[in-house]
């Protein structure tokens, strides 16, 4: 117990989406672990602010918020811009926050396929395209990107949504090996269906086949998947770069 409490001790994560879902569980568990954590949400609201003063007290760690918009990319370098000038440490670099989606390709609007993009591919590009600005000048950090089970297998339904972590997927691979020499990691995780806001929304046909597929039976928690973040983040995983780790209950 003692070691699992200190895996992060002495590093800085920056977790996208750490207000709900698995980012927040994250947001938790890396605190647990001794890391400071810029804390990224889309909105300044009261129970956000009061989550992370508990949370802060509770571990004794640093947390400051970081608001933004992932479908603004002048929000995003707003927001990253005190990191890069201020030249701080990053370690880890978590892009969590997403936009779920699901219909047929034929009933979606173009326009509404770009806005899944930018959400779920551009704006996490964005991301670390800046973030490793900041990695490759300390020479180190790992950078972990949530995908998909979509993203990987092909379900009715799921076109637009699974493409954009599709895409993510590939830039995982392809940026493991441009970043590898500044000795950063980049691996993704890609869940199965887990119990979060974005599983409620889901339509209850297309949610049903997603957990019969599971050998389990069920939804993920997103304390299962924040575990694997924590893994990915940390030195337990410091030859592991490259990979696509599916946390799916057996699908």
């Amino acid at each position: 117990m003692e070691l699992a409490s200190k895996l992060l001790a002495g590093k800085t994560a920056l977790i996208t989406g750490s207000n709900r879902g698995i980012g927040r569980a994250v947001l938790f568990l890396f605190a647990q672990n001794g890391a400071d954590i810029y804390a990224c949400a889309r909105d300044n609201t009261e129970e956000f602010t009061e989550l992370l003063n508990e949370v802060k007290l509770l571990h004794n760690v640093k947390i400051e918020p970081l608001y933004f918009d992932l479908s603004s990319e002048k929000q995003i370098k707003n927001a990253l811009k005190v990191l890069i000038t201020g030249k701080v440490k990053i370690d880890i670099l978590v892009n969590n926050a997403a936009v779920a989606h699901g219909g047929l390709l034929q009933m979606v609007s173009m326009t509404k396929i770009k806005e899944i993009f930018e959400i779920n591919f551009f704006s996490q590009v964005l991301i670390i395209q800046q973030i490793s600005k900041l990695m490759m000048k300390y020479k180190s950090g790992s950078i972990i990107n949530l995908a998909s089970v979509v993203g990987i297998d092909s379900y009715p339904g799921y076109s637009a949504y699974g493409s954009s972590k599709a895409a993510i997927i590939y830039a995982t691979k392809t940026l493991s090996k441009e970043l590898a020499l500044s000795n950063i990691r980049v691996n993704a995780i890609a869940p199965g269906l887990t119990d979060t806001d974005m599983s409620i929304q889901m339509e209850k046909k297309a949610k049903g086949i997603l957990i019969t597929a599971s050998a389990f039976n069920r939804l993920a928690t997103p304390a299962e998947i924040a575990n694997t973040v924590l893994f990915l983040a940390s030195d337990l995983s410091s030859f592991v770069t490259g990979q696509v780790i599916r946390v799916d209950g057996g699908m």
